[in-house]
């Protein structure tokens, strides 16, 4: 392949800056952009061990003193001759030494592309290309540890296991199929039986771990909902950190959702801080009323706020049963820092279901916001799934889920004694289900479109 390459930093000036390169011929390419101090040609420098030297510009100008490093195929990142240069993170120098590799021969690196080539090389599976996008997108440390976990093949032994499964049925029924004449022993349907029925509780198994993946590559969807002036915009900042929304004692100033992803109680929240629910003849104040209805519709997480201070209304009882709609909800009553005694939750409104949770706390002050947190991690725990064994994303849902049903439609077939040939049409099928999320199979829009996720350098 021919030779690419591209910064692999930010765009800001760093302490360090990356360049990488890679493709045949790469490293006498890289040899006229650097000069080692030990005076030997960068060609013949040890194998992953840094270098010191000059980087060079398109004239052959030295513009910075930095580090240089060979990593020979196929034992590199992308299986092919790899190099980089570690040098001051000036975007000034990155862009002169990226001209300079330019000059020499190589082109511009495409998003991706270097991920790719391990791919295309073996390197790596469809499933640890994609933990690659989840580890530079993970916002939470499960996410990060699931990423890496996956990485290192994970998911990809899950799969495998039931591809080589399958694979053993398949070889054995084409045996009989194709040489009917020959002395090959009887297949045993109970034999047959119990592969696929480890595999379909395999594949049941993976599927299950989908909500789970959703939480930690998505995030959870929060709407956060109350009367004015119940302290939603406050909660917002308190959880944010910082003054995101605006915070008045006017009622109605939040008119539209106000977006924020936090991280509380190790799960990331994708909070929406709504207009106060209230009838009102405003009309911008009520769309926004409107707009905070369609955002608890389509919330996972209804954060339902009240104003501790005050008797709960009929207003808030609307509300809390709004909240009650979503697949989980907590009850928030704020302002405990305006309570005269100990803070207590109120009673709920008879014949409402009972909320995830029920905290006391000021989103003035703070206090509280520990119950919160201990609250929502319990409602999203991270249970015993193994890291690196969740399904992250709704192309390995989608052939997951296809190779599952090709498997129970196969037992059924062997159930109801189906010639071999039937079963195996279905067997195939969960083979190129599972091809497919693996990357054996996959078309080339499938992984194109994988590929054009990842950013420019990686």
């Amino acid at each position: 392949m021919d030779v690419i390459a591209a910064i692999a930093t930010g765009a800001s000036p760093t302490a360090i800056g990356i360049v990488r390169v890679s493709g045949d011929g790469c490293f006498p390419l890289c040899g006229r952009v650097f000069r080692p101090a030990n005076g030997q040609p960068f060609h013949t420098q040890e194998a992953r061990k840094m270098t010191f030297g000059d980087v060079l510009d398109a004239q052959g100008r030295c513009i910075d003193h930095g580090l240089a490093v060979r990593f020979p195929g196929p034992h590199s990142y992308t299986g092919e001759d790899s190099a980089e240069f570690y040098c001051h993170g000036s975007p000034v120098v990155l862009r002169e030494l990226l001209s300079a590799l330019f000059a020499a021969g190589a082109r511009q690196a495409g998003p991706g592309e270097f991920t790719k080539r391990a791919f295309l090389n073996g390197r790596m599976d469809l499933t640890e290309a994609e933990a690659v996008v989840d580890l530079i997108d993970a916002e939470t440390s499960a996410a990060a540890r699931n990423a890496a976990a996956q990485l290192s093949g994970s998911l990809r032994r899950d799969f495998q296991a039931v591809t080589d499964s399958l694979l053993d049925i398949a070889t054995r029924f084409y045996a009989v199929v194709d040489y009917p004449d020959e002395d090959i022993p009887d297949i045993h349907p109970e034999e047959v039986d119990r592969s696929l029925t480890a595999a379909g509780n395999t594949l049941t198994r993976l599927l299950a771990t989908c909500g789970r993946g959703k939480v930690l590559k998505r995030g959870v969807a929060t709407a956060i909902v109350g009367r004015p002036n119940a302290g939603k915009s406050s909660l917002l900042n308190a959880l944010a950190g910082y003054e995101r929304a605006i915070v008045t004692d006017i009622p109605g100033t939040t008119r539209d959702t106000v977006e924020e992803s936090v991280v509380c109680g190790g799960v990331r929240l994708r909070l929406m801080d709504t207009a106060g629910i209230r009838h009102t003849e405003d009309t911008v104040e009520r769309l926004g009323v409107e707009r905070s209805r369609q955002a608890l519709e389509a919330a996972d997480l209804a954060l339902a706020v009240v104003d501790g201070s005050a008797p709960l209304t009929q207003e808030d009882e609307e509300i809390l049963r709004l909240a009650a709609r979503c697949p989980r909800w907590i009850f928030v009553v704020n302002k405990e820092d305006l309570l005269p005694g100990e803070a207590r939750i109120p009673a709920l409104p008879e014949g409402l279901p009972a909320p995830g949770a029920a905290v006391c706390l000021s989103a003035l002050t703070g206090a509280g916001l520990d119950a919160l947190e201990q609250a929502v991690a319990a409602l999203f725990p991270e249970g015993d799934i193994p890291e690196g064994s969740i399904l992250t994303n709704e192309r390995q849902e989608h052939a997951a889920r296809r190779a599952a049903q090709a498997v129970q439609r196969a037992r059924e077939a062997l159930a109801a004694g189906f010639t071999p040939d039937a079963i195996l049409t279905d067997v195939e099928e969960a083979l190129d289900a599972l091809g497919e999320l693996t990357g054996r199979t996959a078309r080339e829009e499938i992984v194109s479109g994988i590929f054009s996720r990842f950013c420019v350098g990686k």
